[in-house]
């Protein structure tokens, strides 16, 4: 009797990190490339335009997410890479969403704790913020590169291949996801954004390994991004309890009821771990 065939799966490992690395910083150079030619040919620095955070944005994630296809899930599985992007039913919409907005409002609070003065803190800041003035400064580009572009592309990168590649090479769920949701918050660069990227990434990947779908992510990770896009159109921050006057207290008793309850609904929804085709 003829075994059974097993299904190629790649791995995430180093090799995997270096394709990704190595990928977004090619895509990074010929947009650097591109602006010198600009410069010296045309006398336009793209660096000033609306468009460089977009082309660039675009090229550093395509170029890693062809990298790590071409050199390692290629020569590993026998053809191009490719996500589940199935929808499932319209329950788990009504769960996910809302589990997804109470950790917004606990990752708020949290992030509030950290310093914005001091030495260290108070410039870091101040750097931070004049840099998303400078990216929030015209609506049509914030909409595109953070409620668009950036879930699409970072939910394939951390989800879609490091997280499904750490769980394809048998590593605990618990811990690819959270090693995923950290690498999400560190390629952030800023530690405001570092702790709400981890907690609002541990949910992103929870989604991702309950369901198997990566269009769930995506969607959770557009509605965050959405939601801190309309704050700052109309009233030049993110956050919640400053744009509507509330207690930072309150918000984060309604998160922790909102998360805990409706991830209780999704935990016995998807109780049994379904395997990705």
């Amino acid at each position: 009797m003829e075994g059974k065939s097993v299904a190629k799966k790649y791995i995430f490992d180093g090799k995997g990190a270096l394709a990704l690395v190595s990928g977004f910083m090619a895509g990074s150079f010929l947009v650097a490339i591109l602006n010198v030619i600009s410069v010296f040919a045309f006398n336009v620095n793209m660096q000033y335009q609306d468009y460089y955070l977009i082309v660039a944005n675009a090229a550093g994630f395509m170029g890693a997410i062809f990298a790590f296809d071409y050199f390692i899930y290629r020569p590993k599985i026998g053809k191009k890479l490719n996500f589940n992007m199935s929808s499932p039913n319209l329950m788990t919409y009504l769960l996910i969403f809302p589990m997804m907005f109470g950790m917004m409002l606990i990752a708020e609070f949290t992030t509030s704790l950290i310093p914005i003065t001091g030495p260290f803190f108070g410039e870091y800041y101040q750097y931070f913020t004049d840099l998303m003035a400078k990216m929030t400064s015209n609506k049509a580009t914030l909409i595109l590169l953070a409620v668009i572009m950036a879930p699409v592309f970072e939910e394939i990168v951390f989800r879609g291949i490091i997280m499904k590649g750490l769980l394809n090479k048998g590593m605990k769920p618990k811990t690819a996801i959270i090693i995923s949701a950290v690498v999400f918050g560190l390629v952030h660069a800023n530690p405001w954004q570092f702790v709400g990227a981890v907690l609002l990434g541990s949910v992103l990947g929870l989604v991702y390994y309950k369901t198997k779908s990566l269009l769930l992510p995506i969607l959770l990770h557009a509605f965050n991004n959405l939601c801190s896009s309309i704050l700052i159109f109309y009233n030049k921050t993110e956050s919640f309890a400053d744009t509507f006057q509330v207690s930072e207290w309150l918000l984060l008793g309604l998160g922790i009821v909102l998360f805990t309850t409706f991830y209780i609904l999704f935990s016995k929804k998807y109780r049994v771990h379904y395997i990705e085709n």
